[in-house]
This record gives C-alpha cells, sequence and structure tokens, in this order.
C-alpha cells in the first residue's frame, strides 16, 4: 500500500480523489497555487503543500514544483487527476525516475495514445478505424489550406495533446481556417503546453460514444461499458449518459471488444477510455484515447459499482482486476450535468466572484461532485 499520495490537480477532481484515498486510509497531499489558497482541496486533503506562482505554467504545470512537493511531503504516488498534467508523458517519466509510482499508464502507453496523431498513426495499420483526415501536425494557413481542401469543408483542426474540447476548432469554410488554426495552436499551448494541432473530417450529426476501459499490470484487461457525451457545447461535454440510447447489445459487444484490442495492442494498464464517433448509419470511427480519469466517470461508477478511483490506485499498488472488481454488470442508468460558473447575459462568459448562497440537490440516487463552497471566491486564473 502507499504510504501518502501527492493530488497533483485543484477542484473537483482533487476532492474526489483526496475521498478516495481517506476511504483507503492512505493520507493524501493537496498542491495550490495563490489564488487556491482557501480552496475546497486545500481544506478536504490531510495537508497542503503551496506551489506559489498564479498562472498554471507556474504552479500545477511545473513538474519541478511538483516533484519537490511530493519530496518534502513523503509522498511515494502520484494522482495527475484529469488536464494539466495528467496526459503528459515526460511528467509520468519525471515521476518515475523520482522514485514515485505515477497512478496511471506508462509513460510509453501514454506517448502512442495520449497524443492523437500518434495514436491514429500507430492503429490505423491495425484495422482500427479511423476518421479520415492527415495525421501529422499542420501549423502553416498555406499547408492547412491545401489539406483541407483535400479532405472537404467542413474540416475539424484539433489540438493533438491533451483533452476536454480545447485547441478544438470546427471549420466550414476555407476563409475561417488561418484564424481557426491560430486559436486551435493558441488554446492548446496555454491548455497542455503544446501547440501541435492537427487536420481531419469534420462527421455533422455525430453521437459522441466512449468505452472505459480498465486494465492492470499483469495484462488483463476488461471493459466497463458505455458512455454517450454527444451533448456538448464549443465541443466541451455539457450532459453525459450510461447506457447510450444510440446502442443495441450487438454494437455494444463490438465497440467493447474493438476498445479492449486497442488497450492490449498498446500494453495499456490502469484506466483509460476509448473514444468513438458513431455516425447515423451505426459506422464508428476511433477518436482518441484519454490516458487518465474522465470527468464523467461518476456515471459509470453509479451503473457497475466500480469506485474507479480506488481501482486507479489498486492496480497501481500491482493488485489485479479479479482482485478488485466486482463481477461485471451494467445496472439502471445514469447522467451527469457539468455546472458552469458563467454569465448567460454576457455570451456565456467565465463568471468570477464570490458564492453568496449555494444549495445543492439532494435525493435518493443523486450524486455532486464538487470543488466549491458557499463563500468562496471564484478565481479569475481558474
Amino acid at each position: 500500500m502507499f504510504r501518502k499520495i501527492l493530488i497533483a490537480n485543484r477542484g473537483e477532481i482533487a476532492v474526489r480523489i483526496a475521498r478516495a484515498c481517506r476511504e483507503l486510509r492512505i493520507p493524501s497531499v493537496a498542491v495550490y497555487s495563490e489564488p487556491d489558497t482557501k480552496s475546497l482541496h486545500v481544506r478536504v486533503a490531510d495537508e497542503a503543500h503551496a506551489l506559489e506562482g498564479f498562472a498554471p505554467s507556474e504552479s500545477y504545470l511545473n513538474v519541478s514544483k511538483l516533484l519537490d512537493a511530493a519530496k518534502k511531503s513523503g509522498a511515494d504516488a502520484v494522482h495527475p487527476g484529469f488536464g494539466f498534467l495528467s496526459e503528459n508523458a515526460k511528467f509520468a517519466e519525471a515521476c518515475s525516475k523520482a522514485g514515485l509510482k505515477f497512478i496511471g499508464p506508462t509513460p510509453e502507453a501514454i506517448l502512442k495514445m495520449g497524443d492523437k496523431i500518434g495514436a491514429k498513426q500507430f492503429l490505423k495499420p491495425h484495422g482500427i478505424p479511423v476518421i479520415p483526415g492527415v495525421e501529422k501536425p499542420v501549423s502553416d494557413p498555406k499547408e492547412a489550406k491545401t489539406i483541407a481542401d483535400g479532405i472537404g469543408y467542413p474540416v475539424l483542426v484539433k489540438a493533438a495533446a491533451g483533452g476536454g474540447g480545447k485547441g478544438m476548432r470546427v471549420v466550414r469554410k476555407a476563409e475561417e481556417l488561418a484564424a481557426s488554426l491560430e486559436g486551435a495552436q493558441r488554446e492548446a499551448k496555454n491548455a497542455f503546453n503544446d501547440d501541435r494541432v492537427f487536420i481531419e473530417k469534420y462527421i455533422e450529426g455525430p453521437r459522441h460514444i466512449e468505452i472505459q476501459v480498465v486494465a492492470d499490470e499483469h495484462g488483463n484487461t476488461i471493459h466497463l461499458f458505455e458512455r454517450e457525451c454527444s451533448l456538448q457545447r464549443r465541443h466541451q461535454k455539457v450532459i453525459e449518459e450510461t447506457p447510450s440510447v444510440a446502442l443495441d447489445a450487438e454494437l455494444r459487444e463490438r465497440m467493447g471488444a474493438t476498445a479492449v484490442k486497442i488497450a492490449q495492442l498498446i500494453g495499456y494498464s490502469n484506466i483509460g477510455t476509448m473514444e468513438f464517433i458513431l455516425d447515423a448509419q451505426k459506422n464508428f470511427y476511433f477518436l482518441e484515447v484519454n490516458t487518465r480519469l474522465q470527468v464523467e466517470h461518476p456515471i459509470t461508477e453509479m451503473v457497475t459499482g466500480v469506485d474507479l478511483v480506488k481501482t486507479q490506485i489498486r492496480i497501481a499498488e500491482g493488485e489485479t482486476l479479479d482482485a478488485i472488481l466486482p463481477p461485471r454488470r451494467q445496472t439502471g442508468h445514469a447522467i451527469e450535468a457539468r455546472i458552469y460558473a458563467e454569465d448567460p447575459e454576457n455570451n456565456f462568459l467565465p463568471s468570477i466572484g464570490t458564492i453568496k448562497r449555494l444549495r445543492e440537490p439532494r435525493g435518493e440516487g443523486v450524486r455532486v461532485d464538487t470543488g466549491i463552497y458557499e463563500g468562496w471566491t471564484i478565481p479569475m486564473e481558474y
């Protein structure tokens, strides 16, 4: 068992991981930037270490500061949560070199699948269906136009690293391409410290289906069914549900088998999500692998009875799936809604300020994962 786990993140996911640590009786360590001094994750962890600085690049994206906090706290493992450095192979490797267990896949698996361009290049020869496009980074507007003209509009300009809808732009006309390319690069750089983008065909009216995969470090791999994340805004998921009403038993089995095959091809361990696009004719295409925990993991937990964060930790401790998972089954139906702090009267721009009143929903079957509390001030940095 781990002695202590450092949570290299903030907000509701840091709170969620701290809860799992507490239930496993493993002390947790929070880290925080200056604006996050009074954040909820700092309060709920067993101890907290300041990273100093305001911007993410000075704090949650600063590898040396995170490793120093782990060393000072006596942590022997790091959970990256989602976002920030969770899909950064260099961070996973740095943790290993520092004698810390990275609670996630190996750096090699992250390199293969955390990069969307590399993932498509690797999987295509193995018969995995991929969305038509060009599997290389594009930065020059003239080259981008040549590629987009060849694919045919609409196209999607997409960040090679990270996820969460960051660094993505739908382009329907050639005149929009240069600005979209620049915008996607800038957003990807800010979110993932990696400005590489590529171009692929944009499939109109798709369903976004993802399969939750769980793999131990002994070669055992299963899937825990699907989540549908088709209701999005600005390529950011808003509503997620499981099971998907678009899948019948046969299609569910085929997509699940494909997801497991992908995981096995790359030697994947820990948990990950294989994302697919489903078109109107029920053809599915590989989209990407999220080599981390997903924001929407709670709905899978609700219908399977599996605590995915505890599972991540126990896999990282070397346990087998047989030892830690109940019989695989899916019971009931779950829906997740993401609640945003935005101003609907100002084009839904982020809304900062003090939360004066907070009343969370309660009742049977209701779950709230949150990183806020009444009286807390939402910082402009996040």
